[in-house]
């Protein structure tokens, strides 16, 4: 018999109706990844026992581990399926939806709440590329520039807001992927201006306080981004603006 690639994927067909699974079998190819895999099933939509099923519907873009969309829970870890190597992998492969967030259908979800807390915390630069690049420019050391960089890699993926354990939905932490833009931006020469505005923001409920260090954000990043660093610095940061606060100093 020749070899497989054996799945089971959690399904759900709208929002609101319950979840089921369903198993595949597809012909083994090697250097097949996730999202590869489940194009064949796309092409050949048949379960294991031959029932033609609709197609799984999932996302996915950039196919380079650089979009994000293709987050999803691969044998109980979220990672993402492009990166994903079957070869890597104990089979049957167990696929399933973000918990974190709402079910659009079957791998897809809404991943709404990680850019409005990115919005909460002004996760952005007001202006940049405004300065005379000839004179009075700020100038970025190497190392800041390498700093930064670490933190820039965010894809906004999920991954590490699906294992922290204070992130919900139904909850208002922001989460380590908003806290880190902060700790970003906030180290940016034109970022800086509204540094106050950012610390403000996590300094209250729901912010930084709400992290209960468990430290599993960092352990899943597709990027190995430094996070629980980040929230380190942003502990020290809040508690010297807490201290400008109390006796009305400025920056």
């Amino acid at each position: 018999m020749a070899k497989t690639i054996e799945l089971n994927i959690r399904r759900q067909d709208t929002p609101y109706s319950p979840p089921y699974w369903q198993r595949f079998s597809i012909p083994y190819r090697r250097g097949h990844n996730i999202v590869s895999a489940l194009m064949v099933i796309r092409e050949h939509p048949h379960t294991r026992e031959g029932k033609r099923v609709d197609p799984v519907a999932w996302e996915f873009n950039c196919m380079e581990e650089v979009c994000g969309a293709c987050s999803m829970m691969i044998n109980g870890r979220p990672r993402q399926a492009c990166s994903t190597l079957v070869d890597s992998l104990d089979q049957p492969i167990r696929l399933e939806p973000l918990s974190k967030f709402p079910v659009v259908r079957d791998l897809m979800v809404d991943r709404s709440k990680i850019f409005n807390d990115l919005k909460r915390v002004r996760a952005w630069i007001e202006i940049d590329g405004a300065w005379d690049i000839h004179e009075g420019a700020p100038r970025i050391a190497p190392e800041t520039w390498r700093e930064n960089y670490l933190f820039s890699r965010c894809m906004s993926c999920g991954c590490c807001l699906e294992a922290c354990p204070e992130y919900a939905v139904e909850k208002d932490f922001v989460g380590p992927a908003a806290l880190a833009a902060v700790r970003l931006m906030n180290n940016h020469p034109t970022g800086r201006y509204h540094r106050r505005q950012r610390l403000h923001a996590i300094m209250g409920d729901d912010g930084l306080s709400n992290c209960g260090n468990a430290q599993n954000c960092v352990r899943v990043c597709p990027k190995q981004i430094p996070l629980t660093t980040a929230i380190g610095e942003l502990g020290r940061q809040t508690s010297l603006q807490l201290l400008r606060d109390l006796f009305g100093k400025s920056e």
